[in-house]
């Protein structure tokens, strides 16, 4: 589909091809944007962000290593762990791990913890951060993300239009209001490839929640101005957790999106572009967003 094109590719120090773009038309010295997502998704789920914030930014965005247009391959790490390091490699390809603070992230999901792992244990600095209901603290893991993770080698084994069913249930269920069928349908394309149904099982296979404890007793160490979005209604991870959140990270903010599940993006996207696009223009020192229209 052309509506969402990662046009440029980056081939990680493990092999894999990482398939990202850079939004934005204004000059490379304006303030840089990383974007990341989250599981079972892609940086499909940024796209209306991603335009609105290029008005004034340099935006990038990728798909992570097992994810959307990114290779998919048996025997593939997508860890969170190698995660973390892909995006490590990225910011230095994208120059953009050099002098200064580095570029602002914002972090939805299990890309929260990609985040904070690059940050607290391979030294990536970032000048703002903001965590979308982020996979930061344990527990975490809905009870069919344990089940589907404990029995992967089954599920695997379905036949195509049941996996195209339970994937679709799956994702639908991380909206409050409910995917248009468009929207569903790109986010659940890439895991009903033959590559893609064992893809889907082999990230959950590949996550638990050893990824967060190792990082967790460290938020108080994080520095940057951070904003923690999260959704009133989100069922995969509670509210709970954004406060609890908040309460570790010296200086964060929290703000809450009333009616929104987990796709915060799809469910409350003028929201939360708002919100953003507010906390990334005071970064650049400009104080609030000015008014528009």
């Amino acid at each position: 589909m052309t509506d969402w094109l990662l046009d440029r590719t980056f081939r990680t120090a493990s092999g894999d091809a990482v398939r990202w773009a850079r939004l934005g038309a204004g000059p490379a010295r304006a303030p840089a944007v990383v974007l990341l997502h989250g599981t079972p998704f892609s940086s499909y789920v940024w796209r209306g962000v991603a335009r609105a914030l290029a008005a004034r930014h340099q935006v990038f965005v990728w798909d992570m290593p097992g994810y959307g247009a990114s290779e998919q391959r048996a025997g593939q790490d997508v860890s969170l762990r190698a995660q973390a390091g892909v995006f490590t490699e990225l910011l230095t390809h994208w120059g953009l791990d050099g002098d200064g603070t580095g570029p602002s992230v914002v972090a939805h999901d299990f890309g929260g913890c990609v985040a904070l792992r690059a940050h607290l244990l391979h030294g990536a600095r970032y000048g703002r951060l903001a965590l979308v209901d982020p996979v930061a603290l344990a527990p975490w893991g809905s009870p069919a993300y344990r089940l589907l993770g404990a029995h992967r080698e089954v599920f695997e084994q379905l036949p195509p239009e049941l996996h195209r069913a339970l994937v679709r249930e799956y994702v639908s269920s991380a909206s409050h209001a409910g995917l248009p069928p468009a929207v569903l349908d790109r986010l659940v394309e890439p895991w009903c490839t033959d590559e893609g149904q064992p893809a889907f099982y082999r990230q959950i296979g590949q996550n638990d929640q050893r990824f967060t404890d190792e990082i967790q007793e460290r938020y108080g160490e994080i520095a940057p101005p951070t904003l923690i979005c999260w959704g009133t209604r989100d069922t995969w991870i509670p509210p709970v957790r954004g406060r609890e959140l908040a309460a570790r990270i010296p200086g964060s903010r929290l703000r809450l999106f009333e009616g929104a599940g987990h796709l915060v993006q799809e469910d409350a996207p003028a929201e939360l572009t708002a919100a953003l696009g507010e906390f990334l223009w005071e970064g650049a020192g400009h104080g609030r967003v000015p008014p528009t229209g």
